[in-house]
Formats: structure tokens, C-alpha cells, sequence
């Protein structure tokens, strides 16, 4: 089945009408970070809540708030006023019986102190960490801070899984959901990044997004991994050249909310707008 470009574009648009809506954010780890009014309180929630974004839902959210708690009502300046030895033990204690799957109250502490060390040196967060030198391509910005990571951090289980390397082939699902929270200015991203240009963005890949993509044709691949990330993004930039990570949301939220069931049946699926151009089961 061969899909016309105007015609997917139509049908992925509907998702995105259906699926872009409040009710569908609640159930995103995104909802944290926009609890918080400051920028740079809302950049250090999403740090902490794209890189717990794995496993069930409402589970990982409430992880992820409890991880933030001890960090008071502004985290940013929590970690700014407070010495890294301060930081390491009060976390380590307030978190002593913290866990989120692979992830350890020891592992949130560190990932905080990163955070807390990469500020000091910019004086305005992570984004400047993340540009490109001379003529890099984002991919090696973002694996240049990996590698420092991987050196500088404790070499647990949690701390490793959240470092995987673009460069290595990784999707790197959890730090391509945090750049496009934090660059993209449309709902329902922060856009609090303006560095960062958001058409080089790369799609977000997880399991809900890897099957809707094979079953509407922007991929051809198996394997959920970086090479796939970017031919589906490569498909959506033909859709939206400035903004290809608009259908990123929609995408995910259809598998998110359970509403895609796999298998293509009209009592199940004639309702989704992708109905019509999906070969699901096929």
C-alpha cells in the first residue's frame, strides 16, 4: 500500500486533532516539569522526568515526583544553593528508599550533582553543553556530553542506561524526548531552549512509536534503534520540513492510551484516523 504524502499528512494531522488535547497530557511525564514556573526549575524536572520515562505510566509519574520532592518547590535554585557535598547526602538520604525500576535514590542523586556541575559551568543550564562546534552535527554535540557523563558519573546500572550514545547507533529515546521538550515551542513543549533548532530534532522512539510507524509506512525497519529513529523522522520532516516532530505526541499517545490494539480490525480501529492508512496485521 502506497501512501501519498498529502494523504498521510491528512490522516496523521487528524491524530494529532484527536490526541493533542489536556486529557492526553496527564497521562505524559511531561505534566511534571510544567508543574513548575520557573525555566530553569522546569529544566531540572524534565532532566529527572525524560530520563525515568520508561515502564507504565501513572507508576513512573509518581516516581518521578517523589524523585523531585526533596528538591523543594524550586529545584534549580535547591541545587544552586547548595554545596555538591551538601547535595550527594541530603538527596542520598532523602532518597535512601526511592527506586524506579533500575533506577536508585544513589543514581537520582547523581544525576542531579551532573546537573548541578554542567549549570555552574554555563550559568544557564544544559542547553549550551548541547550546541554544536564548528561543523558537528547534533548527534555529536549530544554524544560529546554522553562520553563526559559516562567518565565522570558512578558507574551503576541505573546511571548507564540513561547514557546511551547516538553515535553508537542508540535510539536514545529518553534524551531525544527531553530535547524536543525543551526546544520545541508548540504545545505541548516547553520551548524553553531557543539554540537548539527543532527541524534537527530526532523523533523520540519507543515501542508504541516504532509500531504505529511500521504499520503507516515511515518506516521499512525491524529494529527499534537510532537508525530507525531517523528514518521515521526523515518521513516526518517530508510531512512538516520545519517541524517534524509535531506528530511525535499523537504518535505515541495512541499506543500510550491503549488504543491501538495491533491488529487491524474495523470494530476496534474504524474510529482512529489512521484507520485508513494503516496496515496493521497485514
Amino acid at each position: 500500500m502506497r501512501i501519498s504524502t498529502p494523504t498521510l499528512k491528512a490522516h496523521l494531522d487528524g491524530l494529532c486533532a484527536r490526541y493533542d488535547i489536556p486529557a492526553a497530557l496527564e497521562k505524559d511525564p511531561l505534566s511534571v516539569p510544567l508543574g513548575y514556573d520557573s525555566p530553569l526549575d522546569r529544566e531540572v524536572a524534565a532532566f529527572v522526568a525524560a530520563h525515568l520515562a520508561y515502564g507504565r505510566v501513572d507508576p513512573m509519574i509518581r516516581a518521578v515526583r517523589a524523585a523531585l520532592a526533596p528538591l523543594g518547590a524550586h529545584p534549580a535554585a535547591w541545587l544552586r544553593e547548595h554545596g555538591a557535598d551538601e547535595v550527594r547526602r541530603e538527596l542520598e538520604d532523602a532518597l535512601a528508599a526511592w527506586v524506579w525500576r533500575f533506577h536508585t535514590g544513589a543514581d537520582l542523586a547523581a544525576w542531579l550533582l551532573a546537573w548541578r556541575t554542567l549549570d555552574a559551568e554555563s550559568g544557564a543550564g544544559l542547553e549550551p553543553h548541547l550546541l554544536t562546534r564548528g561543523g558537528e552535527n547534533p548527534d555529536a554535540a549530544l554524544s560529546r556530553l554522553i562520553q563526559r557523563l559516562r567518565a565522570e558519573l558512578p558507574p551503576s546500572y541505573g546511571v548507564r542506561f540513561s547514557l546511551p550514545d547516538p553515535l553508537q547507533g542508540a535510539a536514545c529515546k529518553r534524551w531525544r524526548m527531553f530535547l524536543r521538550w525543551m526546544a520545541r515551542p508548540a504545545w505541548p513543549d516547553l520551548g524553553l531552549w531557543t539554540r537548539l533548532p527543532i527541524e534537527g530534532l530526532v523523533i523520540p522512539l519507543d515501542t508504541h512509536v516504532a509500531r504505529v510507524s511500521r504499520f503507516i509506512g515511515l518506516t521499512a525497519r525491524a529494529t527499534p534503534d537510532g537508525r530507525m529513529a531517523r528514518e521515521i523522522t526523515d518521513a516526518l520532516r517530508r510531512l512538516d520540513p520545519a517541524d517534524p516532530l509535531r506528530y511525535d505526541f499523537a504518535l505515541s499517545h495512541l499506543g500510550i492510551l491503549g488504543d491501538c490494539p495491533g491488529v487491524r480490525q474495523r470494530s476496534t480501529c474504524g474510529g482512529c484516523p489512521l484507520y485508513a492508512v494503516c496496515r496493521a496485521g497485514a
